[in-house]
């Protein structure tokens, strides 16, 4: 039995680490630690509750939007607000934008190293500018460090590195990935521009209000958006999916790891001004079918999170209040459930859902995955299914940005207007490329009385709940092949499929 700590967990963002516990090459115990207080909660009280709008998307810097949005809508729901056809549409080009450059952050940028050989890069003898100026830094960074052939993997980006046997031996594969890992730096970047044309910036929009979006929709903002969008699409459509597909057929045993089957959606984009309608259907997966979402029944547990709030709350009523002494808790994030079960969140469950909810468009996508791997639907629930699902939500997201560019209404208004009240409570939910998003408020004598935020992290890397029940990512580990515990590369591409 040896215990193994890996600190950091992640790659480029986020302070999230793991310890595992390994017995004859196997993980048999997992525990996901954040090591974190935010406090955002606490910052947003007795504050003005429109401040909460541009508060919130200080949490994260990858997905600013998110909470951009999901404060909005918590916002609205609380003044009794609607909004009209150009908000909705215009919020849906805003998210999905950053949709695209966060899942290609996330294959290129913090997971494809997984899989990739970096040192290969040493060896390059081709005429690609990007990689020959790359090489060449590496081998100053050799020099630099005396010579050893190791110091590429010494440097960020490229931590946290493991040595061993256990990456693709093709070299030219190697390259062509490298190669695109460089040109996905560009695609963000385009990506984020979308982002700031009907957001007003990035990060931290200043174009998100309650009611819609500040931007006007212009001739030459929607010119410039699909001009930018089609170069987008083009990458993902002929790059990102087959280099995502490429690495599975690589590494076909992980669709066989990181197995967890509880799922849940808060739906992905309104596709009509009903705002009930969903691209991606809403809902949650337990025991094996599709139940109909009720937030109701989401409470959080904090037994082993370091908090001395009441637990098993739900948000609305929710308490965030720290206690970084208290005895058996070991991570920042509280443990959310939905009927008292953990849930998987993120690209995974939005995407079978759907697929299970008889979305046609997604079972086509899905199946094609399927076919060129032989396999059934139980394969992706899985570490490899999770990027696969990216991929494949990728593709759908630029489909369905040309569609709602052409549709909206050009030099026409793109919110309503709202009022604050003396009081009122109100709930935002929004998929953030990472997972379900929830932020909830109370307002008494127009100040937030309370705020309660529950993000995708905490879904599926939270710790175990009041009753031991561990985590998602925890659950997902057991199991998990560990050739050497000096250098535990499986566990890591686990947990790293979740983008905690």
């Amino acid at each position: 039995m040896a215990k193994v700590y890996i600190d950091p967990i992640t790659r480029i963002k986020g302070h999230l680490s793991v310890e595992i516990e390994v017995q004859n090459g196997r993980v048999v115990d997992a525990w996901m630690k954040g090591n974190m207080f935010r406090g955002f909660e606490k910052i947003l009280k007795g504050r003005n509750p429109v401040d909460a709008n541009q508060i919130t998307q200080r949490i994260c810097g990858d997905c600013p939007a998110s909470h951009g949005l999901a404060s909005s809508k918590c916002l609205e729901s609380a003044f009794g607000v609607r909004l009209n056809k150009n908000g909705r549409l215009l919020r849906n080009l805003v998210l999905g934008s950053n949709y695209l450059q966060s899942h290609i952050i996330h294959f290129y940028h913090l997971c494809a190293l997984d899989y990739v050989d970096i040192t290969s890069l040493l060896e390059y003898r081709g005429s690609d500018e990007k990689l020959l100026a790359m090489r060449d830094w590496a081998k100053q960074e050799i020099k630099l460090k005396g010579g050893r052939d190791d110091a590429i993997t010494a440097a960020g980006p490229f931590l946290p590195r493991y040595e061993g046997d256990f990456y693709i031996t093709d070299k030219n594969f190697n390259w062509t990935v490298i190669q695109h890992y460089l040109d996905a730096f560009d695609i963000r970047m385009k990506a984020h521009k979308m982002v700031a044309l009907f957001g007003g910036r990035v990060p931290h929009l200043i174009g998100l209000v309650p009611g819609g979006v500040t931007q006007v929709p212009t001739v030459s903002k929607i010119r410039e958006f699909t001009k930018t969008l089609r170069e987008v699409e083009k990458f993902v459509n002929d790059v990102y999916i087959e280099d995502v597909l490429a690495v599975a057929q690589a590494y076909r045993p992980y669709f066989n790891l990181g197995k967890f089957t509880n799922l849940l959606s808060y739906g992905l984009f309104e596709d009509d001004d009903t705002l009930n309608n969903f691209v991606m259907q809403r809902g949650a997966y337990i025991g094996g079918s599709v139940e109909t979402l009720n937030t109701q029944l989401i409470t959080e547990h904090v037994r082993y999170a370091r908090y001395s709030s009441g637990s098993n709350l739900h948000p609305l009523r929710g308490e965030t209040e720290p206690d970084p002494e208290k005895g058996g808790a070991y991570s920042w994030l509280k443990a959310p459930r939905y009927k008292h079960q953990p849930m998987e969140v993120g690209p995974l469950a939005r995407v079978l859902i759907s697929y299970l909810s008889g979305n046609q468009t997604v079972k086509s996508e899905v199946d094609a995955v399927l076919r060129r791997f032989n396999t059934e639907i139980s394969a992706m629930f899985s570490a490899m299914g999770r990027h696969a699902a990216r991929a494949i939500e990728a593709k759908l997201i630029c489909r369905k940005l040309r569609e709602w560019v052409e549709q909206l209404d050009v030099d026409k208004s793109p919110r309503n207007s709202y009022e604050v009240l003396d009081s009122g409570e109100g709930e935002g939910l929004v998929e953030s490329p990472q997972g379900a998003l929830g932020h909830w408020i109370v307002i008494r004598d127009k100040k937030i009385e309370n705020y309660q935020i529950v993000v995708p992290t905490s879904w599926f890397s939270g710790p175990r709940d009041d009753r031991g029940v561990r985590g998602p990512v925890e659950q997902a580990l057991i199991g998990t092949p560990i050739s050497n515990i000096s250098n535990p590369l499986e566990a890591a591409r686990v947990v790293r499929s979740f983008d905690s």
